[in-house]
């Protein structure tokens, strides 16, 4: 498989699940580590084993985003790879649903995705080299009954990276959407004993990650679908 020339990744949206097993592949693929979470202190086991340096950021707030980006250089370099994670979810019927939680919705699973990805492509625009990694679900492609909030922010964090890949991949920015089709297995959410596999590893889903990275760019892949193999679709 061809090496990554990739050096530095910062991670948005940093919680015990993809992003650790990320970060620790990462890590031990060569590259030095940023993870961003909107509370810092949830990142201190996971930075003291991984050796990556963490930081605070509300992903929705430009100025934070701004900032984070600046510390990061500082303290690790400027990123090349940047993968977001972020997202906020609520449910319910469409007539009963809080405008305000919606806006949150929208704002944390897209927007925040805009502004962490402008700040990005900012600095590897005259590198002509990165590459953007955006987080998606079931939801990027299926509206599903009372999740709009949701389907609203993943369709829109979809089309930012169609739109991105379109515009930036000639410029030598490789921006993919990987569509995480399934539950994500967990100490809290184990596989079914009758159904071995019927969820997602987040350390397979990882890999995956990196194998984007390892792309060449002659077949350079700007979406991925992952589901386990039980997952109907």
């Amino acid at each position: 498989m061809t090496q990554s020339n990739y050096r530095t990744a910062l991670i948005v949206g940093v919680g015990s699940g993809l992003s650790a097993s990320l970060a620790r592949l990462f890590v031990k693929s060569g590259m030095r580590v940023a993870l961003a979470a909107r509370r810092a202190d949830n990142l201190a086991a996971l930075a003291k084993e991984t050796g990556a340096a963490a930081f605070a950021c509300d992903a929705t707030d430009r100025d934070a985003v701004v900032k984070l980006f600046v510390d990061v250089e500082a303290a690790v370099g400027t990123p090349d790879v940047v993968v977001y994670n972020a997202s906020y979810r609520t449910r319910g019927p469409l007539a009963e649903l809080v405008p305000e939680e919606v806006a949150k919705s929208i704002s944390v699973t897209a927007f925040g995705g805009f502004l962490v990805a402008q700040e990005a492509v900012k600095r590897m625009l005259p590198h002509h080299q990165g590459a953007i990694l955006l987080t998606g679900a079931s939801a990027s492609v299926k509206g599903y009954a009372q999740s709009a909030p949701f389907a609203m922010g993943k369709f829109a964090l979809r089309g930012l990276a169609q739109s991105m890949a379109r515009e930036l991949q000639p410029q030598g920015i490789h921006v993919a959407h990987i569509v995480v089709d399934g539950g994500i297995r967990s100490e809290r959410r184990p596989n079914p004993p009758d159904k071995p596999d019927s969820m997602l590893d987040p350390d397979a889903i990882a890999e995956s990650y990196l194998h984007l990275l390892q792309q060449p760019r002659s077949a350079w892949a700007w979406e991925i679908e992952l589901r386990p193999w039980l997952e109907k679709f």
